[in-house]
């Protein structure tokens, strides 16, 4: 069964603009459910075609493209951004992201009471134990 004429591969299509690095990270993204054409979950040969919206969950945030133009090869980034308007949300704020927890250099391994403290900041930890 071949494509409609006006469309591409969505995989192809979303390495060809430069949303991912490499096509196979395309239809990784899309196998792992992480690609959605017009609200739909996308396998990595679902057709792409003017007008639809892309929504790829990557890197942690959600990216919204809607296809302007179709492109079979990888092209420049100028040409690229001529292919889609982004509608993605503003990432937030750096100083609304949780801190990662740090430990000094040299500090060596975190003790028990650390550790707990630890989970518990990452909502792991279990009951208090008292």
């Amino acid at each position: 069964m071949t494509p409609a004429e006006g469309s591409v591969r969505i995989d192809s299509w979303i390495w060809s603009v430069r949303l991912t690095k490499t096509r196979s990270a395309a239809a990784a993204a899309c196998r792992a459910g992480h690609v959605r054409i017009n609200g739909e979950r996308a396998k990595p040969a679902a057709p792409v075609r003017s007008g639809d919206e892309v929504r790829l969950r990557h890197s942690g945030h959600e990216r919204i493209v809607v296809v302007k133009r179709l492109v079979r090869k990888r092209v420049g980034a100028p040409v690229a951004a001529e292919c889609f308007v982004d509608n993605s949300p503003p990432p937030p704020p750096p100083e609304y992201t949780a801190p990662a927890a740090r430990r000094e250099r040299g500090a060596g391994r975190p003790t028990k009471r650390e550790r707990r403290d630890l989970e518990r900041l990452r909502g792991r930890g279990t009951a208090d134990r008292d």
